[in-house]
């Protein structure tokens, strides 16, 4: 896990950090999820995989009820053999150009987990890129939307000790520095 680059938004460190989502110490992590909630590729896959069967059985559980989880929306599950105690599933838009509303999804599904750690008394929260991997988001927009919404979130909220963005490339970290400095 590499360096740590950090600001103060009201009361909350927003931090970034190259590593591995599935590995970090925090009360919640996000899960980068398909509409199904069933896993998948990419930081789904890997959150499933380190995280065992009970994540699964809580999705299906989850889609049981309330159908598929649309794009924007997020819903939470317990974090399995996580270190986390939860994992709250974000279902980030597939990017089709800019022409599909993606840009206000993509910051819906970062306020909806936030709004769902603070409901569930999580202090500290890890997110991955959502939608930069299969779904093609770009990452210079991706990392500019999630750093404003994390921002404008802790302006009006003080529950949060941190918000870490666990960044898995370079130049995704590249992309969230530059926009955690403007």
């Amino acid at each position: 896990m590499t360096s740590n680059h950090s600001c103060k938004a009201n009361a909350t460190t927003i931090s970034l950090v190259r590593g591995d989502i599935t590995r970090q110490e925090v009360d919640a992590i996000v899960n980068a999820a398909n509409s199904g909630l069933m896993g998948g590729g990419g930081v789904d896959g890997a959150i499933h995989r380190a995280g065992g069967p009970d994540i699964l059985k809580e999705c299906k559980e989850i889609v049981a009820v309330q159908g598929k989880c649309p794009a924007g929306q997020a819903v939470i599950t317990g974090g399995g053999k996580l270190s986390a105690k939860y994992v709250i599933h974000a279902v980030g838009p597939i990017w089709r150009g800019g022409s599909s509303n993606e840009e206000e999804k993509l910051a819906s599904a970062y306020r909806e987990c936030l709004k769902l750690a603070v409901q569930y008394e999580a202090k500290t929260v890890a997110f991955p890129s959502i939608s930069t991997g299969a779904y093609g988001f770009p990452t210079d927009k991706a990392s500019q939307i999630a750093i404003s919404e994390a921002r404008e979130f802790c302006a009006g909220n003080n529950n949060l000790e941190e918000i870490r963005f666990v960044l898995f490339d370079e130049r995704t970290y590249d992309f969230f520095k530059s926009a955690l400095d403007q």
